[in-house]
């Protein structure tokens, strides 16, 4: 595909800028329309099992409306029929509104010839069947998720109840202790969404304008990764997608953005927080150091010897920039910040502000800043977190 000549120049602190109002952080939240505000304008919310502060889903809306209610969240998420769970940048928590535009996928998962595990004769219908006249019931309630203790072992109506889920006739509606709460899709997603009648061509137009959208500005590669597109996918559908191609000063790679993004200078206030190394800002390593200059990676699943910055270290954002990281932990009513890594000493307040922000949110009254990677700089970090602390519990 030939790409049109780019309509837009911008520098790299405008795309970063656009960026962080695409994503909830600059300007004012919409803090009526809350956490299911958040969920519609960032498209995914990604889902995953560790849980140090609280779970990333939790992590995700506090980044950006603050200290929302915990049990708000899971409530905002899963009443009413407004969201459901699907395969998207990963297992993410969806509008219900994106449910047409999954149409694509559900259709490649039935045409899939070969699965990993094998599904034994009758299973299927046996738990379509079960969910029609008991559900919405959860894979132990179905007969079991496992053969044995091992972790990939799932049983005959595991397998059955996930495919189904793949397929669309099965719609997981909750988590319950972190269990998928399944039901018949007929049920669970209303009437005038529940269908496939979108084509291939048009679920990846939507689904790569919306994109576009939560993400501001992006490159080919950075739109395709948002809802785990291929790239051959992007390009089929992107000059009619109603994004506008652009140039970043220094990007090297062409991008495209909403074009009322690109209308209206971003302005207001800057979010200060940590954020899950989950969260969608984030997402794309490649495209966090493009933006931010700031090189992000999980490392819970690294050794622990070759870990630099720690099991779950959460990225600082402040003042539009990721000034540090926290790997934090928590010990009764303390939080623990158990490695911290600061941009240099003008990042010490922010990350202050931030560690107290998140203390209070998950019910702990006390911070104790254990490590940092500057020596010098771990006495003002205790000393500053101390004072907001003070001042937060008067």
């Amino acid at each position: 595909m030939t790409t049109p000549p780019p309509a837009t120049d911008l520098s790299a602190d405008e795309a970063r800028r656009i960026v962080l109002r695409a994503q909830g952080f600059l300007g004012t939240p919409d803090r009526r329309a809350g956490v299911r505000g958040v969920l519609r304008h960032l498209g995914a919310v990604q889902l995953d099992t560790i849980s140090v502060l609280a779970r990333s889903h939790e992590l995700i809306p506090y980044a950006r409306l603050g200290a929302v209610g915990r049990k708000k969240v899971e409530s905002a998420y899963w009443t009413d029929r407004h969201a459901f769970e699907y395969w998207s940048h990963a297992a993410c928590i969806l509008p219900i509104e994106e449910w047409p535009h999954f149409a694509f996928r559900r259709r490649a998962y039935r045409s899939r010839p070969h699965w990993n595990h094998q599904l034994p004769d009758g299973t299927y219908d046996q738990v379509i069947k079960q969910l029609r006249t008991e559900g919405p019931l959860t894979a132990t309630e179905l007969g079991g998720a496992k053969k044995t203790s091992e972790w990939w072992d799932w049983s005959g109506t595991k397998v059955a109840v996930e495919r189904a889920l793949m397929y669309g006739e099965v719609v997981c509606v909750e988590r319950r202790g972190w269990k998928r709460l399944y039901d018949l899709a007929e049920r669970a997603v209303p009437a005038d969404l529940l269908h496939d009648e979108l084509d291939d061509t048009e679920c990846l137009r939507r689904l790569v304008r919306l994109a576009g959208q939560s993400l501001g500005v992006g490159t080919r590669a950075d739109i395709a990764d948002y809802h785990r597109l291929k790239g051959e996918q992007v390009d089929a559908v992107i000059a009619d997608s109603g994004l506008v191609p652009v140039t970043v000063e220094g990007w090297g790679k062409p991008a495209w953005a909403d074009p009322a993004a690109v209308e209206t200078p971003p302005r207001g206030r800057h979010r200060t927080t940590l954020l899950s190394p989950f969260d969608s800002l984030i997402w794309e390593r490649a495209r966090t150091e493009r933006i931010f200059g700031f090189t992000h990676r999980l490392e819970a699943y690294v050794p622990k010897p070759k870990r630099v910055y720690g099991y779950f270290a959460m990225p600082v954002l402040a003042g539009g920039r990721l000034v540090g990281r926290v790997d934090p932990a928590r010990e009764g009513s303390t939080l623990v910040a158990r490695q911290v890594t600061l941009d240099g000493p003008k990042a010490v307040p922010a990350v202050a502000q931030a560690l107290v922000e998140a203390a209070s949110w998950v019910d702990c009254t006390d911070i104790r800043v254990e490590r940092v990677d500057a020596p010098d700089l771990r006495e003002p970090l205790a000393k500053e977190v101390t004072g907001a602390l003070t001042t937060a519990l008067r």
